[in-house]
């Protein structure tokens, strides 16, 4: 083929390809005006929210930390005995929802009380509903005394709540609640497609990929601006594409199940929860009690030592189950190596057991999106990454809005500039006229 042949048609492909970037820029563009000041918000509380557990160390010391006593000295109270100093203290018409072991030797127990209001302390067994106040209660492991009770979840109100309880809402449900949550399900999709056009808008036509990775020495401030959106974007994007889509799982879980289903089967409910929705608790013998939770607990450590305990969730009601959490089993997996027990609370029979990252593709797809999420699949390095992402998110947007606007004033100083010559010209153009008609 002659030269003059391929330099043309390298010149219409680049001319289409042009073109074609020009109409992802716009869609980038407007997506990024409307979606991005959400995702900015969503972004930099998931990024603080990576920390929350140090970040409730940090802020509530007092009710938190706890003295470690010296090792000759040192004395662990049980979990009935954690337990029994969190009930002489809860609100009234509390049941315990949840325990939370300490992740630390220097960390309080923290259990989670949910109390209804007292015009609905009648109901029945529904005592388990988001829309009642729910409570922490710390106690310290080493002297089994309450240290405090924390206001964490106050019904129907999202002020007057703990600093990161109100973080986690803003980030979760936009204080929108149900319907922000659907919500922001919605928006992280279109981030993930705001995200897709930027990588299109960035990829470099000329194959000059170190140039469009890096920033240009000693540029102007329109030049920098420039630089730090396309290079923080594509190193964001690597990690923010799994976060978003793992937070559209966790927003809208029901429906993004069905959506694997059609992939693979799948075991348990949702992302949320690994006990299947057909495993519950047995019919109790006549003047047969309960187990308590120490008792799951110890039959787990009997049967199962192995891993570290991080939490427990109580029955939800008569029929439903204990689930005892374990982490940290590196026979399962570096990265999501947790095993969750379902105990019958009246035979005291461990009815399921789930390993997460085993099972159909579908289960461990699911099993995924929480570390992904929350970075703690890769430990520190995940969290870090996934905390700059989330900072990354604002720096997005100003420097969108930023580089948008400064767009729009070149276009108008080269509008005035034309509109100028025009001007000049004509001005030119009557002043010969008359030139000529008095000559005449």
């Amino acid at each position: 083929m002659p030269t003059m042949t391929i330099d043309k048609f390298n010149a219409r492909r680049l001319a289409r390809l042009k073109a074609r970037r020009k109409l992802w820029l716009d869609v980038h563009l407007y997506l990024g005006l409307f979606v991005g000041v959400i995702l900015a918000v969503v972004g930099l509380t998931g990024g603080i929210l990576v920390f929350y557990q140090e970040a409730q160390e940090v802020l509530n010391p007092e009710l938190a930390i706890v003295l470690v006593p010296p090792e000759n000295q040192k004395k662990l109270y049980a979990l009935d005995e954690i337990i029994a100093a969190a009930e002489s203290v809860k609100p009234q018409g509390g049941r315990l929802f949840k325990v939370y072991y300490p992740r630390k030797p220097d960390v309080a127990y923290k259990l989670l009380y949910f109390a209804k209001e007292a015009q609905q302390a009648n109901n029945g067994d529904g005592y388990y509903n988001f829309v009642d106040n729910g409570y922490y209660i710390f106690v310290d492991p080493y002297t089994g005394q309450v240290k405090g009770i924390q206001l964490w979840h106050p019904k129907g109100r999202y002020w007057g709540r703990p600093l990161v309880s109100f973080i986690m809402q803003l980030h979760w449900c936009l204080l929108l609640g149900k319907t922000g949550s659907i919500i922001n399900g919605i928006l992280a999709a279109f981030s993930i497609i705001s995200l897709l056009t930027g990588l299109i808008v960035w990829w470099p036509l000329t194959g000059k990929f170190m140039q469009a990775l890096t920033f240009k020495l000693r540029p102007g401030s329109v030049r920098f601006n420039f630089d730090l959106h396309k290079t923080v974007g594509f190193y964001a994007t690597i990690v923010l594409m799994p976060v978003l889509f793992s937070g559209i799982y966790m927003n809208l879980p029901i429906q993004m199940n069905e959506l694997v289903k059609l992939f693979s089967p799948v075991n348990r409910p949702d992302v949320f929860s690994t006990v299947p929705a057909e495993v519950h608790s047995g019919v109790p013998q006549a003047g047969q009690q309960p187990i308590n939770a120490a008792d799951a607990e110890a039959i787990v450590q009997k049967g199962y030592p192995a891993g570290k305990l991080w939490m427990l969730n109580a029955p939800k009601n008569r029929e439903d189950v204990y689930v005892v959490m374990k982490r940290d089993l590196t026979e399962l997996s570096r990265f999501i190596g947790y095993r969750d027990f379902a105990i019958d609370q009246y035979s005291g029979d461990i009815v399921n057991i789930y390993d997460r990252g085993t099972g159909s593709f579908g289960d461990v797809f699911i099993d995924w999106q929480w570390p992904l999420h929350s970075g703690h699949a890769f430990g520190w390095t995940g969290r870090i990454l996934v905390l700059f992402s989330g900072l990354a998110c604002p720096v997005l947007y100003v420097t969108g809005v930023i580089r948008w606007l400064q767009k729009r004033k070149a276009k108008q100083l080269k509008k005035d500039k034309i509109n100028c010559h025009i001007t000049a010209e004509y001005e030119i153009d009557q002043l010969k006229h008359c030139r000529i008609s008095t000559f005449e």
